[in-house]
């Protein structure tokens, strides 16, 4: 029975930690577990889940059985959710019908391994998501351009910073640096026009915004912990950002004297 629990719980919480590190609501990742325990009929179970940690315990009330807690730690996170939403229908499929934990752990194995995107489609839709933004701005067609190129260039190196697993502060200093040093010298080469649109076009990709939702989310269900984590993550990316572009602009300035 002790092995049976054990079996059960590791397989909850590797659907919840498949959900966390994809960027799902911490929420949503405590129904989960809690789902997945009662398909296999574990009548107590306790979930509490952060940005970086899960904590579940479960117990049978069997007075021959001891109970059962585990914690899991969360280090990297990322967005795919198409993992999510994968994992959430295996949840409520184990609800309406029955599977063994070595068939649930087989499937979740198999979503937890879905390939993502190409890496050259993601690229090029970093450049097309920042250049229409800037439309929607005011910008040009010559900015339209000069902000596609400097998109691509920031994803290139946002994700080369992020596979040496740095720290969220780097990644984003990096990129708002990178998006106002080439939209100064696309606007000095006479490529751009408009310094501001380029810029804040450019750095969209970088905007927080699935960390805002899910902050917001959390804390409409309650989630108040979480919800705190999440902004406090939101805040100390658009702070990155601005340091970034702050820095590139006032160090232009101090050296050549103006924009």
């Amino acid at each position: 029975m002790h092995s049976s629990m054990k079996n059960i719980l590791a397989l909850a919480i590797y659907a919840g930690e498949i959900m966390l590190k994809n960027g799902a609501e911490t929420y949503r990742v405590e129904d989960t577990i809690i789902r997945i325990c009662h398909a296999y009929n574990i009548p107590y179970v306790e979930s509490f889940v952060t940005p970086t940690g899960i904590f579940v315990s479960v117990d049978n009330k069997n007075n021959d059985t001891e109970a059962f807690t585990f914690i899991k730690r969360i280090q990297f996170r990322s967005i795919d959710l198409n993992k999510i939403s994968q994992v959430n229908n295996f949840s409520r499929k184990l609800a309406t019908s029955y599977l063994s934990v070595e068939e649930g752990m087989n499937i979740l194995k198999s979503i937890d391994t879905l390939p993502k995107y190409p890496r050259m489609l993601k690229i090029i839709g970093a450049g097309f998501a920042s250049s229409f933004f800037g439309l929607l701005l005011g910008a040009t067609y010559n900015d339209f351009f000069s902000s596609f190129f400097i998109a691509l260039i920031i994803y290139i190196a946002v994700s080369f910073v992020d596979r040496l697993h740095s720290n969220l502060f780097i990644q984003n200093f990096i990129g708002g640096a990178i998006a106002a040093l080439l939209a100064i010298l696309s606007v000095n080469i006479n490529l751009g026009i408009n310094i501001d649109k380029i810029i804040i076009s450019s750095i969209m990709i970088l905007v927080p915004g699935v960390a805002i939702t899910n902050a917001i989310r959390d804390y409409i269900s309650g989630e108040l912990l979480s919800g705190v984590a999440r902004s406090a993550e939101a805040i100390i990316v658009a702070v990155s950002i601005a340091v970034g572009v702050g820095a590139v602009m006032n160090t232009w300035i101090y050296i050549f004297g103006g924009i």
